[in-house]
């Protein structure tokens, strides 16, 4: 029996698995998307690869290319329609906007809000995401972007910063900066070999002023930063707009583009970033509220997140806390930006109230 051509013998055993795929891909869908290869070659085992390499909590799916989304759409479909809380067939992205003008407010007391920073992903068309791509498409990636960001100019003009060829000296400057990025350890990486030959064709660029920074095949081919100290969000949504459009322009001459697609958004390796991929964030700082009772429940109803300052899962330092936009999907870019704006507003507001000794049980969102 040929068993590499047997879905049954192929499928994968979820028991005791957490992830979302294993909550949605039964062995009739599995039989039906078993055959099925993208034009690069990808197929339903190499997008669920995570979910069977792991039994926590996690999406497990990820994609092998652009195609991906399409030719594995039902099992894609019932996995994005779970994570972003409702997201069918019928629903469509909002069009991309990224004009900072449209804000209103945006920017903060710097006795709160310490630093903002606006990041998201793009993928290149036409080219494999790290999971699945070849050595020469992972260069070429690395070609692409560079040379974009070679003809970038003004405060966008920077420097690329190799992973396999950068100095000590400029080793220690960037994790001092706190740019650098490492290999990868975290299950969506290393369990779908996203970080195959580690670290060829990796990078990091960030502009003079370093308040635009790219990070290059990392888990997406291009991860955008902008960010700065203070409590100016919307002067980094403008640049972050600008820098985005810019190196969209650059690769336009070498007939490149991102990723898009008419109902999704822009695509990226993981469903989790669909859309937007932005999360826009601040370091707030919240004595008093913070140890409200219903801190936790304020910031869920403001449709945000909260993080401590050294990422996920990390802890609030002097009460500094991370807070960002909780979705990625069904907003666009300014929307988001906007919720996180509104948001911030609000958990001032009730701050400078606790502040005063007043109540705050008016200002609770419902």
């Amino acid at each position: 029996m040929a068993f590499q051509n047997d879905a049954k013998a192929n499928f994968p055993d979820y028991a005791n698995h957490g992830c979302v795929v294993g909550r949605h891909l039964n062995f009739e869908m599995y039989q039906r998307l078993f055959g099925k290869k993208t034009a690069h070659g990808v197929t339903v085992d190499k997008v669920i690869q995570p979910s069977v390499d792991n039994f926590g909590n996690c999406i497990g799916l990820i994609a092998g290319d652009e195609e991906s989304y399409e030719v594995f759409k039902e099992l894609f479909d019932a996995v994005i329609n779970e994570k972003h809380k409702g997201f069918g067939p019928n629903d469509s992205q909002p069009a991309p906007d990224l004009d900072a003008s449209k804000l209103v407010g945006g920017q903060f007391d710097e006795k709160y809000v310490k630093s903002c920073r606006i990041r998201t992903g793009r993928g290149i068309r036409g080219l494999c995401y790290p999971p699945s791509c070849t050595r020469g498409e992972r260069r070429e990636v690395e070609r692409v972007i560079t040379t974009a960001l070679a003809g970038l100019s003004g405060d966008l003009s920077g420097t690329y910063y190799p992973l396999s060829k950068m100095t000590p000296e400029q080793e220690n400057q960037l994790i001092a900066d706190h740019f650098l990025f490492q290999k990868p350890t975290g299950h969506l990486m290393v369990n779908s070999a996203s970080v195959r030959d580690w670290p060829d064709a990796r990078g990091i660029w960030h502009n003079n002023e370093k308040t635009f920074l790219i990070w290059i095949n990392e888990e997406d081919h291009m991860r955008v930063i902008s960010m700065q100290k203070g409590g100016n969000v919307k002067a980094v949504f403008e640049r972050f707009g600008r820098g985005l459009n810019a190196i969209a322009e650059q690769m336009k001459k070498n007939g490149r583009e991102y990723m898009w697609n008419q109902r999704l958004g822009y695509l990226c390796a993981c469903p989790s970033n669909l859309g937007t991929g932005l999360r826009a964030s601040v370091h707030v700082q919240l004595h008093q509220l913070s140890k409200h009772p219903k801190f936790e429940d304020i910031v869920v109803a403001l449709q945000l997140q909260k993080r401590g300052t050294g990422g996920e899962h990390t802890a609030a330092v002097d009460d500094v806390y991370d807070i960002s936009n909780a979705a990625r999907l069904k907003k666009s870019e300014r929307e988001f930006v906007q919720l996180l704006i509104d948001g911030v507003k609000k958990l001032i507001d009730m701050e400078q109230a606790l502040e005063a000794g007043k109540s705050i049980d008016d200002l609770i969102p419902a």
